[in-house]
């Protein structure tokens, strides 16, 4: 008899969280921001109504390694969103120009391959680009200059299911908004 009525109620809610709306679509305009890390606002601009990015990069020679900052794709091991050590140095430099000029803004777009769900590889993405946000912060760049946001496997950068198409695909692109 208990087990009858567990049952029902395990059915019961198994069926909720089945019918429960899911809104998986990142929205670009959102600024997420590390709890705990001090401003809690803040806003992506450099979009326009489409959602696509209407800045442009900035180059600046003031800045140690210029061929580090011109770099602006992290690329990713096949699901992982661990830093490889090879980009320390592109990463220490964005963060170096970031802390340098607080009136700089940034934008990092998480994607992955076309291996897994949506919905899974929406949270890869998003994971792949907070890890470089971390970072960032950790070196010494504002929580309100950097903005994040998950593509999943939704913009590809090569089309193709081999493997060089799908490395190419896990990657954060890094791009200043003003």
């Amino acid at each position: 008899m208990k087990l009858n009525r567990l049952l029902v109620v395990l059915m019961a809610g198994i069926l909720l969280a089945a019918c429960q709306p899911k809104n998986t679509l990142p929205n670009p305009d959102v600024n997420d921001t590390v709890p705990g890390s001090g401003s809690e606002s803040g806003s992506s601009s450099g979009m326009d109504g489409s959602g696509s990015f209407s800045g442009s990069e900035i180059a600046d020679d003031s800045f140690g390694d210029q061929a580090a900052l011109d770099s602006m794709i992290i690329y990713f091991d096949f699901d992982k969103a661990d830093l490889r050590a090879e980009y320390g140095e592109i990463i220490a430099a964005h963060a170096a120009r970031l802390a340098n000029d607080p009136t700089l803004r940034m934008r990092l777009e998480g994607h992955a391959d076309e291996r897994g769900s949506r919905e899974y590889n929406i949270g890869l993405g998003e994971r792949r680009s907070q890890a470089i946000r971390r970072i960032l912060l950790l070196q010494g760049a504002a929580a309100d200059q950097i903005s994040t946001v998950s593509f999943g496997e939704e913009r590809p950068a090569a089309f193709g299911s081999d493997e060089e198409s799908m490395k190419l695909n896990r990657r954060v692109e890094i791009k200043y908004l003003n």
